[in-house]
């Protein structure tokens, strides 16, 4: 009963820093990266389907993209996906390919992409709370149906509470990492 409240909390906690890791992916730091355009969303025949599945997305320099789409008639789906995104790049289309220059960012942008790095680092950190706090309620409601023993239930909230500190100290170093990048020149 208890273990399958750890299990639950732990795959739950490892959810939370997982889509933090993939959130951050996207932030650009000036060097290319397909994961950057990788999720974009681009209405294929009225469905948004991700840039992924309709294209190959390659770094042919250090600052370029390159997109080679699979169908033809996709590029101007994939190029208006990209106009329309908070990416702040102009594509270039030669008919075949759309490549992507990435300009060196500038020092209000890269403050700017730090504190959005912080607030996403920190919406993670309310999520493992949260999950905390679901997990303890869960304890303490098992406690009130004379399921597990006081003791039992605060071994458990103190197991709980290391699982959430050991999370946040990943995510801290996780947001840390991605900012070093970010303010790297």
């Amino acid at each position: 009963m208890l273990e399958d409240i750890y299990k639950d909390t732990l795959s739950r906690m490892k959810g939370a820093v997982q889509a933090l890791r993939e959130d951050l992916v996207a932030i650009r730091t000036g060097r290319a990266n397909p994961a950057l355009v990788e999720k974009l969303s681009v209405q294929y025949y009225g469905a948004p389907t991700p840039l992924q599945q309709l294209a190959s997305v390659g770094v042919p320099e250090p600052r370029t993209l390159l997109i080679r789409p699979y169908d033809p008639e996709t590029l101007s789906d994939i190029e208006r996906a990209i106009m329309a995104s908070d990416l702040g790049l102009t594509p270039n289309n030669d008919g075949k390919n759309i490549r992507l220059h990435l300009p060196t960012l500038t020092e209000e942008r890269r403050k700017e992409l730090v504190r959005i790095v912080g607030s996403r680092a920190e919406e993670a950190r309310v999520a493992i709370r949260n999950i905390r706090r679901d997990a303890i309620r869960e304890l303490r409601e098992f406690e009130e149906e004379d399921l597990i023993s006081e003791d039992e239930r605060m071994r458990g909230e103190k197991k709980i509470q290391e699982f959430t500190d050991s999370h946040i100290e990943e995510i801290d170093e996780i947001s840390k990492n991605k900012e070093t990048e970010i303010l790297e020149v």
